[in-house]
């Protein structure tokens, strides 16, 4: 599907700051957010309601707003439809090995939280 006349202000790839990219990645949602797109082939998008937050709209659309901000998230519009991916090359460039530090640190603390305390 074409994209349509509405655009969205993302930084250029030299304009990403590394403490906007780690304050976006203090929140757990939007950090949920993050991890949902990781976890799509390379390249590949989803609309914004595919990523079930458990927050309003309006939070919602702030916290993707705050990651597009950041430099994590490129949307476009599709249609009706905003179809969000995450911009892996770009912080993997700028950052090397950040965003899989971050991601692998993320599946280790909910592993923790989640597993039995010993006996």
């Amino acid at each position: 599907m074409p994209t349509t006349g509405r655009v969205l202000d993302h930084p250029a790839r030299t304009d990403i700051r590394l403490e906007s990219v780690l304050h976006a990645l203090s929140d757990p949602a939007r950090l949920h957010v993050v991890r949902c797109l990781a976890e799509l082939p390379p390249g590949e998008e989803v609309a914004c309601s595919a990523i079930d937050l458990a927050v309003t709209k309006s939070t919602t659309t702030h916290h993707f707003r705050v990651l597009r901000e950041a430099g994590l998230i490129s949307q476009v519009y599709r249609g009706t439809a905003k179809m969000t991916a995450l911009r892996r090359a770009d912080l993997n460039a700028l950052f090397p090995g950040l965003l899989d530090a971050v991601l692998t640190a993320d599946a280790a603390q909910r592993h923790r939280a989640t597993a039995r305390p010993d006996g």
